[in-house]
């Protein structure tokens, strides 16, 4: 299982501190550091079944500048995918990446539901 985050980030952390609770074993990745690939957003999205605005930081200070809440309505799938690239920080986060599911942002219940079905 793979766990995306930002370190800094205080829902990050928290989502860490829960999986390290239930004795759940992952790999961490520093969002920041190692931005995902657009291969790997495609394959995430396509996996996860959400809408693919989900992917994004729409919090985040890159979203905002960007002015993205006008801009992504206009843009294809695969601007959006190539967009998310190039830097980590327009990711929503945590991701926690798993071969059967992809969860973005950190919602316990919904974590907790998933990770005891698989």
């Amino acid at each position: 299982m793979l766990f995306i985050c930002y370190p800094k980030c205080s829902t990050c952390q928290k989502a860490k501190k829960w999986l390290e609770g239930q004795g759940i074993a992952f790999d961490e990745r520093d969002i920041k550091l190692e931005n995902p690939s657009e291969d790997e957003l495609r394959a995430w999205f396509t996996r996860s079944g959400l809408p693919l605005k989900r992917f994004f930081n729409t919090n985040g200070l890159q979203y905002k500048s960007l002015g993205l809440k006008d801009k992504l309505p206009g843009m294809t799938e695969d601007e959006q995918l190539a967009l998310l690239a190039t830097d980590g920080m327009l990711v929503k986060r945590p991701l926690l990446v798993d071969d059967g599911f992809v969860l973005v942002g950190f919602k316990q219940t919904e974590w907790e539901e998933k990770l005891k079905k698989d």
